[in-house]
């Protein structure tokens, strides 16, 4: 029998997110019923919430960064057992079939694309898919996470089912590590994640920000330098040296001021979508240096795994202020104005109390 949920969800792009009830399907034989204990929040969860984004479908429930603890396994579950601490990510399924898939990068799936923790299709029950700002949640073991962190640090885990594999995979993918200059553009949700796992592959890391008041908060993240984008001095000092830049902003700005930074053949990477496009990049940066400007979307399931499993081994988890569901919306508004450091956490403890 399909279960019972709660949630908060989006009923438009106008309204404030509010108590939600609704039916998960019931287990089937390759899936993991996780009651949900924390839920990261993602700008993307604020996009898609009030329809920043094309094809928001309505009720949207956000939250794709779930941590919790198993509570049922179907028959033929040999991953996990009840009481497991898991995770789910961004995606909840994917053809299966085609190339990515089958070299273990369903975020690139070509056959259906990938299925998303929320806003996707639900197979099951038709409609969309319900995402972790509920109670509890049912996906086939083949996209759900082990972790391994302690137990009192599951809050601080969540943002890294998001915000730790979307820089994690570039940085690995173009060879983050020992002897090698990297740069992280921007230090909030993404960026601080950056700096922490580009620090821990053995990079030298060079934060870069716009704000000087960030300087003490990149260092103590794990940059070995500082650079203030706007003071020229600072970035010319650089000019040519860096083998990788992971650019996280999400805002429109001028990509030729980084990409003069790099080395012949380096790469700059950008995982923030603006919600305009950047200014065109001058041809001639990129040709007489051979660098690329290059684009990357999370990773996949194995990697994800990865990602988590390094970071536990190097003790890293997300910065994080833990909030209650019914402040969803105020820390909306906060991440709007950049006012956290630097990622909220929701307790689902408290969607108990929810009218």
């Amino acid at each position: 029998m399909p279960s019972p949920a709660k949630a908060y969800a989006a009923q438009s792009a106008t309204t404030p997110l509010a108590p939600f009830s609704f039916e998960r399907r019931d287990v089937q034989p390759d899936d993991v019923a996780i009651d949900i204990l924390f839920c990261g929040v993602c700008h993307s969860d604020l996009h898609q919430a009030r329809s920043e984004w094309e094809g928001t479908l309505f009720p949207c429930v956000p939250g794709h960064e779930i941590v919790g603890r198993v509570t049922a396994i179907g028959s033929d579950v040999t991953t996990f057992a009840v009481g497991d601490l898991v995770g789910v990510g961004c995606m909840v399924d994917s053809c299966g079939t085609c190339p990515s898939c089958h070299e273990g990068e369903e975020q690139y799936c070509e056959g259906t694309g990938f299925v998303g923790t929320y806003n996707g299709p639900d197979a099951h029950l038709g409609g969309h898919t319900f995402g972790g700002y509920s109670d509890m949640i049912v996906v086939k073991q083949g996209f759900v996470l082990r972790i391994g962190h302690d137990e009192q640090d599951l809050a601080a885990v969540a943002p890294l089912l998001c915000a730790g594999i979307t820089t994690y995979s570039p940085l690995k993918h173009w060879g983050a590590g020992p002897g090698k200059k990297v740069g992280v553009v921007g230090i909030g949700g993404l960026g601080h994640m950056g700096v922490k796992i580009a620090a821990a592959m053995g990079a030298h890391v060079v934060a870069f920000t716009t704000s000087e008041g960030k300087r003490a908060d990149a260092l103590a993240l794990g940059a070995h330098e500082v650079v203030v984008s706007r003071n020229a001095d600072e970035m010319a000092a650089h000019a040519g040296s860096f083998d990788f830049i992971l650019n996280t902003v999400a805002a429109s700005h001028d990509l030729d001021a980084f990409t003069n930074l790099l080395k012949r053949d380096g790469t700059m990477t950008l995982v923030g979508v603006p919600e305009h496009a950047h200014p065109s990049p001058s041809v001639l940066n990129l040709v007489f240096r051979r660098r690329s400007i290059a684009g990357s979307l999370i990773g996949g399931i194995a990697e994800t795994q990865e990602m988590l499993d390094f970071c536990r081994d190097h003790g890293i988890t997300a910065d994080i202020e833990t909030i209650a569901i019914q402040d969803i919306d105020a820390s909306f508004d906060r991440m709007v104005k950049g006012d956290v450091k630097y990622r909220f956490v929701i307790d689902m403890a408290s969607l108990a109390a929810a009218a």
